[in-house]
């Protein structure tokens, strides 16, 4: 992945996003450490989810891709990924960043996508945002073909410190679609919890294969603790954070652990291929 040259004729857009990818990926941790533990954190999850379940070569179709850090780490994995996003003019950034790899470009609303037959689509952090989650999901759903995989990222609603209002509880989830989209945490809606997962995937005809639950207050420096990422090493910060995925009780992990991935499949023919 390329780093970009500023230019001070870059539009809004194309500033903001450079702006997260200094934090995120080019080396400026010491800014928020515990932002970029969790975000990395993420990022290699997504990544290895995919890998565990689909062939290189295989097409996938980031929906919100922002500023397609995770479309550009598939597509240099051997992935023919197609990125999309609602700001269509952020992908000349994005194209600014691309190495290598087969990477192709749709812009607009994710709910009004008239492409699909995709193996797989990918979702990070974007279904706390929309107004209508389940809606949201059975459209992504459409984007897969019979036996491909819906990979998704998002913010874990049994967190202890999560605030927010479940969506199975909101009697009408209209009186969001004002304040929807928006980006980062500012613009979270509702919080997925956990035993809502069942009843989305069976809404949009997919199927709950796996969930991880991950990211952990240390990893993510919440509650003051991002300070502890300048004392102590990163790669005991890392074996904690393996310890708190798998060595818990699972009551605790749901509770203590901020984030999940989850891997959905929609019904039908299995994907072959050489892994």
């Amino acid at each position: 992945m390329l780093k970009p040259i500023p230019n001070a004729n870059w539009p809004a857009s194309w500033r903001e996003a450079y702006e997260f990818d200094l934090l995120e990926f080019f080396g400026e941790s010491r800014r928020n450490p515990g932002y970029v533990c969790a975000y990395q954190n993420r990022f290699n999850k997504l990544i290895n989810m995919v890998e565990e379940r689909l062939p290189k070569g295989s097409t996938i179709i980031d929906v919100a891709a922002a500023q397609g850090n995770f479309s550009l780490g598939l597509a240099e994995r051997g992935y023919k990924v197609t990125w999309n996003d609602l700001r269509g003019e952020i992908s000349g950034y994005v194209k600014l960043k691309h190495e290598f790899g087969d990477l192709s470009f749709v812009e607009g609303n994710a709910f009004d996508l008239l492409v699909g037959g995709f193996d797989a689509a990918v979702i990070t952090e974007v279904i706390e945002h929309v107004a209508h989650p389940d809606e949201f999901l059975c459209k992504i759903a459409t984007l897969v073909r019979p036996g491909g995989y819906v990979f998704m990222t998002t913010p874990n609603g049994n967190y202890f410190r999560n605030r927010l209002p479940r969506f199975s509880d909101c009697e009408d989830p209209a009186i969001f679609e004002s304040v929807q989209f928006k980006p980062d945490a500012d613009g979270h809606i509702f919080l997925i919890h956990l035993d809502e997962l069942t009843h989305f995937a069976r809404e949009a005809g997919l199927e709950v294969i796996d969930v991880n639950l991950f990211t952990n207050p240390l990893t993510a420096g919440e509650m003051k603790l991002s300070l502890l990422h300048r004392l102590i090493p990163g790669t005991f910060i890392a074996k904690l954070e393996a310890a708190s995925q798998s060595r818990l009780p699972r009551g605790l992990t749901e509770r203590l652990l901020s984030q999940m991935g989850v891997c959905f499949q929609k019904p039908g023919v299995k994907l072959e291929g050489k892994f």
